[in-house]
């Protein structure tokens, strides 16, 4: 066979896990196809799979080096993907140190012949998507080599989880220092030399907003830095739309952790720009965020096996280098917001290799918090605390002792949330967004809060706390969390313990810096043997 064919005369078959559910109904068909070129993740094997059993657990963080050297994109998987775009007329860039996705750009004409897809225009509220259904058909000599194909349909993957305070007789409203405060975050403690790093996919921020939200807080301004990935813009419109997302994240995490700098990874909201804009943020030698924020999400069943598994792996690498991620549980209850009548989990918090963060209604003045339970105003129409059990990921070890309630489909199990915080828009935060204050809640709220306690902690220890869930299930964590045992996010109510609402609970501040501070002198102490054994050796 002519080396020019080699591809092209193979037997089609379907990718692993890329079957595309048909297009629902509402949305109007053209026939119409593009001319424009655009670009695909091709995401290829790993050198070595990472041993996630060891994740989380003293001396398991590697070095960059380390990591790429092992865990990097295959040899011979990036050069049989370079060879087959090439074939089909298709432009390659990447991979870059540690990741393992190339970039591909074409026409659609070229993209739909190289991928075995049909790719049509459809129309959604007013604004055109590229779309696909059923798989992905590769030459058969690809098979093996790439885990996924991600940007040929460019609908919206993922919502942001915050939700706007309707106005009522009783509400309460907090600024994000006043919550740290209730939660015992350690007064005049800061974050000097840690990096945040936020995850967006729509919405952006203006630096005018900052300047005077921060200087009511009496705090400094906080170094912002903005990240394009995938050409996604800091894109700020008005304050009723995903702007409202962005300014919370950035709000929260800053005044929770004066001195924090703050990176924000702006995508495109489709699976490639999510997944491309962890990935960044995991692997930036840059800015290296020490904790990631992510406060966007969907239920488990809007994705594809191969799009979760993409998104997974970037959690794991985020591990393997001690880098924590906190995500967002979700706004909709033990629904997700899926109409089925069955419990769902939202993904990307159901990954077991992120902290998921449930919700709470929080009430308290000063230090002392008078009551907290779990958050559900779903009789005001005003959203509950995601939580549940996956039907993707198995149960973890670390959960083994949780109580997790049995996954509703085999190969589930993963309880979701983790850990919990004050998310009631009811009893909200005071945030200003494009000129205006507004009182925000949701489980958007909640990853920004332990991002920003995970970064105190971070400057308080002297090294990154990384991938925290074996730390915090273990007996001994119990004092660093406020148990919530009182309300239920639907189909799960809150108990004694880890539940499906709140997790573990919401965080003793000082318990939390002290638990991790723990775990990180362990870690230290076993780097240290290990280096002397090795001098040893040698």
């Amino acid at each position: 066979m002519a080396a020019a064919e080699r591809f092209s005369e193979q037997k089609r078959v379907a990718l692993p896990g890329s079957q595309k559910k048909a297009y629902p109904p509402f949305v109007v068909s053209t026939k119409k196809a593009s001319a424009a070129s655009f670009t695909v993740s091709v995401v290829v094997r790993p050198k070595e799979a990472i041993d996630t059993k060891k994740l989380g657990k003293p001396g398991a963080v590697m070095s960059r080096p380390e990591y790429n050297r092992r865990h990097g994109a295959d040899p011979a998987s990036v050069k049989m993907v370079k060879a087959f775009a090439k074939e089909f007329g298709l432009t390659v860039e990447g991979p870059t140190p540690g990741r393992r996705a190339l970039h591909v750009t074409g026409p659609q004409p070229k993209m739909e012949k190289a991928f075995g897809v049909a790719l049509k225009q459809h129309e959604l509220d007013g604004t055109k998507y590229r779309v696909r259904e059923g798989d992905i058909c590769l030459p058969e000599e690809l098979i093996g080599h790439v885990d996924a194909v991600l940007g040929l349909d460019n609908r919206p993957q993922a919502l942001p989880h915050f939700r706007v305070k309707q106005p009522h007789a009783t509400d309460l409203s907090y600024t994000p220092v006043e919550v740290a405060t209730l939660y015992g975050f350690p007064p005049g403690a800061g974050a000097t030399g840690q990096t945040i790093g936020i995850v967006e996919l729509g919405g952006g921020y203006k630096a005018a907003d900052l300047t005077a939200y921060f200087k009511t807080l009496k705090q400094k301004k906080p170094m912002v830095t903005t990240v394009s990935v995938d050409k996604g813009k800091n894109a700020p419109t008005n304050a009723n739309s995903a702007d409202g997302e962005v300014l919370l994240d950035i709000e929260v995490c800053a005044a929770v952790a004066p001195g924090a700098k703050i990176a924000v990874y702006f995508a495109p909201n489709t699976d490639q720009g999510f997944i491309d804009a962890v990935s960044t943020a995991v692997h930036d030698t840059k800015h290296k965020p020490s904790v990631i924020s992510i406060s966007w999400g969907g239920p488990e069943s809007t994705w594809t096996a191969q799009s979760t598994a993409a998104l997974d792996a970037a959690c794991q690498a985020a591990a393997a280098l001690g880098v924590t991620i906190t995500v967002a549980s979700g706004d909709n209850g033990s629904s997700d917001g899926e109409t089925d009548g069955a419990n769902h989990v939202d993904f990307p918090a159901s990954s077991p290799h992120v902290l998921a963060c449930g919700g709470t209604k929080l009430v308290g003045s000063g230090s002392t918090i008078t009551s907290e339970v779990v958050w559900n105003e779903t009789a005001a129409k005003e959203g509950a605390t995601g939580g549940g059990v996956s039907n993707v990921f198995p149960l973890p070890a670390w959960q083994n002792n949780a109580n997790v309630p049995a996954p509703s489909v085999a190969g589930g199990g993963r309880g979701v949330p983790d850990v919990a915080g004050d998310a009631d828009p009811s009893t909200g935060y005071v945030i200003r967004v494009d000129g205006q204050t507004s009182v925000i809640g949701g489980t958007s709220a909640v990853a920004p809060l332990w991002a920003g306690l995970i970064a105190l902690a971070n400057a308080a220890n002297g090294t990154p706390a990384g991938f925290i869930n074996p730390t915090i299930y273990a007996a001994s964590a119990k004092p660093a969390f406020r148990d919530i045992t009182s309300g239920n996010n639907g189909s799960f109510s809150a108990a004694v313990g880890w539940d499906a609402c709140t997790g573990l609970g919401s965080p003793v501040g000082p318990g939390i810096v002290s638990l991790l501070g723990k775990t990180a002198a362990s870690a230290k102490a076993k780097a240290k043997k290990a280096a002397a054994k090795k001098s040893g050796a040698a």
